[in-house]
């Protein structure tokens, strides 16, 4: 577990009530956190070639970054544009990434401020955005069949879904551990053999629990099935990323999370593939929130930090469509 991610599980119990009683405008900080941009060279296609960092991804377009900026004829940005709606791919139950506000029934978190960044450079007003809520493994479906224009749902960028979709440069990094109840005596996964062990249908880290033959895999639809599960005590114990985990410890006082993380899981929004001026110009605003203060606002606002505000992950570029 590193320093950033001890901190987030420091400050949940605070965010949490911030995120209840505050509203969705973001302060800006006082002084803004820069971030390294990095171009490495790519190989069109996907990024089975191990010359290829699977995070690179497109360089970013500031043609049009102007809030409510007259796009190209014919470009994807033109497209929302004229709709007048962004449609978004989200979570409704990942707390303080994509979650309902009990006492709005709005939703709120992370990820829903990165389309709302995103929405008020297309629109000029963050509010222009249709939501989808979806579970992890309809999340690529919903980019390849047009049904949505992004997804922004803890999201890791790999090889295989570069496949199949395209990302934005990474946003946020987590990595996958292992939730329990604090009676048990478990330090980790290497702990769990014969243990029911509950993942998300189409995450990363049920694809991970291949890794540990012994564990004896649950696959539901979706992550908070897999809390409802531990709560009824149907699973001795549920595998996520760090950065979920911890929001489900926030909200159990029976449960805590082990063990070092295992997995890196680097985040970044999904787009439907061939779709690369959107993958730019998606770029541009995340190179620009990286810079300005934006990200810095978002993390502190929703993740807490019981220190220090860290950097955003630094960009990687170089991809060809």
């Amino acid at each position: 577990m590193n320093a950033r991610h001890a901190a987030l599980a420091l400050g949940l119990g605070a965010a949490i009530a911030l995120s209840a009683c505050t509203s969705s405008a973001t302060p800006k900080p006082t002084a803004a956190n820069a971030a390294t941009t990095t171009t490495v060279p790519a190989p069109a296609g996907s990024c089975t070639d191990t010359s290829t960092n699977p995070v690179a991804s497109f360089a970013p377009n500031t043609t049009n970054l102007v809030p409510g900026s007259v796009f190209p004829a014919g470009s994807t940005m033109a497209r929302i544009q004229q709709r007048g709606h962004l449609i978004a791919g989200v979570s409704a139950d990942t707390l303080l990434f994509g979650f309902r506000n009990p006492f709005t029934g709005g939703l709120e978190g992370f990820d829903i401020d990165m389309v709302r960044t995103i929405a008020k450079e297309i629109f000029g007003h963050a509010n222009k955005i249709s939501y989808k809520v979806l579970t992890y493994a309809q999340r690529i479906p919903a980019l390849q069949s047009g049904a949505v224009d992004i997804v922004a749902d803890v999201m890791t960028i790999n090889c295989l879904r570069w496949e199949a979709i395209d990302f934005s440069s990474e946003y946020l990094q987590a990595g996958q551990r292992v939730l329990v109840s604090t009676a048990s005596r478990a330090k980790g996964i290497s702990d769990l053999n014969g243990k029911r062990v509950c993942a998300a249908e189409g995450s990363t880290n049920i694809d991970k629990l291949k890794s540990y033959p012994k564990v004896r895999t649950v696959p539901v639809p979706d992550i908070s099935d897999c809390m409802v599960l531990f709560q009824q005590g149907s699973v001795d114990a549920v595998t996520g990323d760090d950065t979920v985990l911890a929001g489900f410890v926030a909200q159990d006082p029976y449960a805590k999370v082990v063990g070092a993380a295992f997995t890196i899981e680097p985040y970044g929004l999904g787009i439907k593939q061939h779709n690369t001026d959107f993958v730019q110009y998606v770029n541009a605003i995340i190179e620009r929130m990286r810079v300005d203060g934006t990200w810095a606002a978002m993390y502190r606002k929703w993740l807490k930090p019981a220190g220090a505000v860290p950097k955003p992950p630094a960009a990687i570029y170089g991809r060809r469509p």
